[in-house]
């Protein structure tokens, strides 16, 4: 199911945001809240608070950011290495928001 759901996101994303384009009231898109909770909860869990973000998404509401909140539990870090830079891609970052709680941060895409 999360393969379809982001399958969907990316084809929106890729032809009707183009329509659409600078009208969101949130940062991140509502778009790319929705693929960020399917990558990192449970489909039940994403499609709820995507809903959630969703029916935010209004005049009623200020908008702003609101970055995705997932609970994980991490068993140890990943080695990184300095001598192979392009080993390990930082795709997006845990910040934490609780114990075990935290905000996910998509990674900007850097230019050496």
């Amino acid at each position: 199911m999360n393969s379809l759901a982001l399958m969907l996101i990316k084809l929106y994303q890729k032809f009707f945001t183009l329509i659409g384009y600078g009208s969101c009231r949130y940062y991140p898109t509502c778009s790319q809240y929705a693929k960020e909770q399917l990558l990192h909860n449970s489909f039940l869990k994403a499609i709820f608070y995507s809903f959630i973000r969703i029916l935010r998404c209004n005049q009623l509401f200020a908008g702003g950011i609101d970055y995705p909140v997932v609970t994980k539990k991490f068993a140890s870090p990943l080695p990184l290495s300095l001598k192979q830079p392009h080993a390990h891609r930082i795709t997006f970052w845990f910040v934490p928001k609780n114990k075990q709680s935290f905000y996910v941060i998509k990674a900007f895409k850097t230019t050496n």
